[in-house]
C-alpha cells in the first residue's frame, strides 16, 4: 500500500447519515491520506429528457449536480478543518458500481468506502446489487461499513486459507494479512487471524479413491489435518508478527465458524479475500465470502489478488 493512501469515500445523496463517511472520520489522528468524497448519481428521466426540452433537462442535470457538489463541500469542510486532505467529486455516471470503480481506477484509488445496511433483528446485513457488483468489479480494496461503533479497543479479524489448493493465494493471504494489520494500526486495534478447515471432503475423496467403502482412521486423518492447518496458518501468523494466542484454527464449516468468532470476539471488521472461482466465473468471488458476508454483523474489508483487473 502506498504511505499516503488514497481512499475514495462513497457518499450517499438520498440518506442524511453517511456510515461510510464517519468511519473515515473517526479514524485516529494524523491520518497520512488523501481523501476524495464522491456522489455519484442518475437520473433516468433527466438521462432520457422525455417530454422536456433540451435546455431544460440540460439545466435540471446541472442544477441537480450543483447540489451535490455543495452537499459534499459541507461534508468535507469539518475534515479539512481538521487538516485533512479532502477532494470531492459528483459524477453523473450509470449503474453506480461501475461510475465508482471509473472514478477509483481514474484517481488511482487504494481503498473504496462505501456503506451498507444491516438490519437488527434479522441480525442480517441487507447487500444491495451494488454492493455485490462491487465485490466482483471493484480492482482495489473495498471497505462496506455498517451503521454500528467500533469499539474501544477495535478488533480486526484476518480471514486466511493457506493451504488452498490455488498456488495465487498463498500471496492473497499475505495482502490479507498485511491489510489487517495496516486497518487495526489505522484503528488503533489488534488484528487477529481465522482459518477453518473441513475433513469431510478428505474422507469423501478418499473413500472415493478406494473404489470400495472402508474403514478410515478418523482420528489419525484428523489429527494429520489439525497440525497441517495449524502449522501453516501459525507460520503465516509469525511471519505477520501476530501472536499465537490471537490465531484461530478450527475445524467445520468456514461459514457458521467464522460467524461464530466474529459474534464472539466482538469484531470490528473482517478481512478476506475474494478471488473468481474459475476462468468461466471469473466475475464472481469465492462462494466462502458469498455465504458469510450478509450474515457477518461488522465492517467487511475485501482484498483482491495483486494484478487484479476489472471487467468495467
Amino acid at each position: 500500500m502506498a504511505a499516503k493512501k488514497k481512499i475514495l469515500v462513497v457518499v450517499d445523496p438520498t440518506a442524511t447519515a453517511q456510515p461510510a463517511l464517519e468511519r473515515i472520520a473517526h479514524l485516529p489522528r494524523p491520518l497520512d491520506a488523501q481523501l476524495t468524497l464522491l456522489i455519484c448519481d442518475y437520473d433516468p428521466y433527466l438521462a432520457l429528457g422525455q417530454e422536456l426540452a433540451p435546455t431544460a433537462v440540460a439545466a435540471a442535470r446541472t442544477s441537480l449536480l450543483l447540489r451535490h457538489g455543495k452537499r459534499l463541500e459541507e461534508l468535507a469542510a469539518p475534515l479539512k478543518a481538521q487538516g485533512l486532505d479532502v477532494l470531492t467529486d459528483v459524477r453523473w455516471d450509470f449503474p453506480l458500481h461501475e461510475g465508482i470503480v471509473r472514478k477509483a481506477v481514474e484517481w488511482g484509488a487504494d481503498l473504496v468506502v462505501k456503506d451498507t445496511h444491516y438490519h437488527p433483528i434479522l441480525r442480517r446485513s441487507i447487500f444491495s446489487n451494488t454492493d455485490w457488483n462491487l465485490i466482483r468489479s471493484c480492482p482495489c480494496e473495498l471497505l462496506l461499513v455498517k451503521p454500528r461503533p467500533v469499539g474501544h479497543v477495535p478488533c480486526v479479524i484476518a480471514a486466511v486459507d493457506p493451504l488452498h489448493p490455488r498456488d495465487k493465494t498463498a500471496s492473497l493471504d499475505d495482502r490479507i494479512l498485511a491489510s489487517a494489520k495496516e486497518l487495526a494500526a489505522m484503528l488503533g486495534g489488534q488484528t487477529h487471524v481465522f482459518h477453518a478447515y473441513d475433513i469431510t471432503p478428505v474422507i469423501l475423496a478418499s473413500t472415493e479413491a478406494m473404489m470400495m467403502p472402508i474403514a478410515l482412521p478418523l482420528n489419525e486423518i484428523t489429527a494429520a489435518l489439525e497440525t497441517n492447518h495449524t502449522n501453516a496458518v501459525q507460520t503465516l501468523a509469525k511471519a505477520h508478527e501476530i501472536p499465537v494466542e490471537r490465531v484461530y484454527v478450527r475445524q467445520g464449516s468456514t461459514r457458521d465458524l467464522l460467524v461464530a468468532t466474529t459474534d464472539r470476539l466482538r469484531a470490528d471488521v473482517v478481512v478476506m479475500g475474494a478471488v473468481s472461482r474459475s476462468a468461466l466465473e471469473r466475475l464472481l468471488v469465492g462462494s466462502t465470502a458469498e455465504g458469510v458476508l450478509d450474515k457477518i454483523s461488522c465492517d467487511v474489508l475485501i482484498v483482491k489478488p495483486a494484478g487484479v483487473k476489472s471487467p468495467v
